[in-house]
């Protein structure tokens, strides 16, 4: 059985895998890219797990019927993510909320099994021919009919709580215009995970002095539709989170959770410590950010994907210069992704 960090105590749990209570049918069909010898890989984090596949006649399905009034649309940009797409689905079927919530898969040129696997668990599945998250992104907001949309990946878990919270947190006050929340890599490295409890902290701590929310993940955002006018369909990586959040603070108010967070893959830090602080961010999000903003279009593309969780081999002294480097770098990744929102802010 799939498993996803508990976001209370930080310990293993499998919370996020209890049965549906509503939207969803029982699932049947674990979805994966099945082995010559008939197994299913199944995990959503890199420690696969395989299980014997069993094919059932009541496959998932949604109540599309429900799904017109539903308090909640869950947008999945999908790239060729046929190996962790079930993983996700499967949480995300696993909700306690009991509001009503359907689940929108953008198929953004996939050239595997990922929109197969989404329609066996019932998902809204479309089509997005234009590359790159935030053109997936605005198709799967186009087509949500809740009142809700919430914005993670395709390779990420939830708790079972997850949408619940969410729900409460709106209804605490009605002026609220979008309810934000931190991300984990639960498998990652070392520095992944202590970048991202740094960021993350740093941006409630703003929050808390200032009111005001300077960075959010589009893992875990989720605002009112009728306060949307669009994605910035001229950026790349970032233009999904900092130009959507400086979109929404000029709507109404924005709130951090930071007790409710979601699971990520930590297949994007494969590559190492340098490759994520000098290509992925300061190349692929901070310079991209600003100069397709300045330029009014998109300058520099989007990053390559990486399907794989599989780390370089790494030696002993590689390791050691990854730490020292490291320690150098967190400090200032984290300023820059401040520097970045309030440029754009700005």
């Amino acid at each position: 059985m799939l498993e996803a960090m508990s976001p209370r105590t930080g310990s293993i749990a499998a919370r996020c895998f209890e049965q549906p209570t509503v939207g969803w049918s029982t699932l049947s069909v674990l979805s994966a890219p099945s082995r010559d010898d008939g197994e299913v890989l199944l995990s959503p984090l890199g420690a696969l797990h395989r299980e014997r596949h069993t094919t059932h006649s009541d496959s998932p399905s949604i109540d599309t019927t429900a799904a017109v009034g539903s308090r909640f649309s869950v947008v999945l940009p999908a790239f060729n993510e046929e190996r962790l797409i079930g993983a996700c689905l499967q949480s995300l079927a696993r909700q306690d909320f009991t509001g009503g919530h359907e689940v929108i898969v953008v198929d953004n040129n996939c050239t595997d099994n990922t929109a197969e696997i989404a329609r066996l668990y019932g998902a809204i599945v479309v089509r997005e021919e234009t590359p790159g998250v935030c053109a997936a992104r605005h198709r799967g907001t186009l087509t949500a009919r809740g009142q809700i949309v919430v914005s993670t990946d395709a390779d990420t878990v939830f708790d079972a709580g997850w949408l619940s919270r969410i729900d409460r947190t709106f209804r605490q006050d009605p002026v609220r215009v979008a309810v934000a929340g931190p991300c984990q890599y639960p498998d990652g490295p070392w520095w992944g995970k202590v970048y991202a409890r740094i960021l993350f902290e740093l941006v409630y701590l703003t929050y808390r002095v200032t009111g005001r929310v300077v960075y959010i993940t589009a893992t875990n955002i989720a605002f009112r539709k009728d306060v949307w006018s669009g994605y910035d369909l001229t950026g790349t990586q970032g233009a999904d989170e900092l130009g959507l959040l400086c979109q929404l603070r000029s709507r109404g108010r924005v709130v951090f959770d930071r007790r409710n967070p979601t699971f990520t893959s930590s297949r994007r830090l494969a590559q190492g410590l340098s490759y994520n602080l000098v290509v992925s961010f300061l190349f692929y999000y901070v310079l991209a950010v600003t100069l397709n903003r300045v330029m009014g279009r998109a300058v520099i593309g989007t990053a390559p994907a990486f399907r794989s969780d599989r780390s370089r081999p790494a030696s002993r002294r590689y390791r050691l210069r990854a730490r020292l480097i490291g320690l150098g770098w967190l400090a200032a990744a984290v300023a820059a992704t401040v520097l970045t929102a309030r440029l754009m802010d700005s």
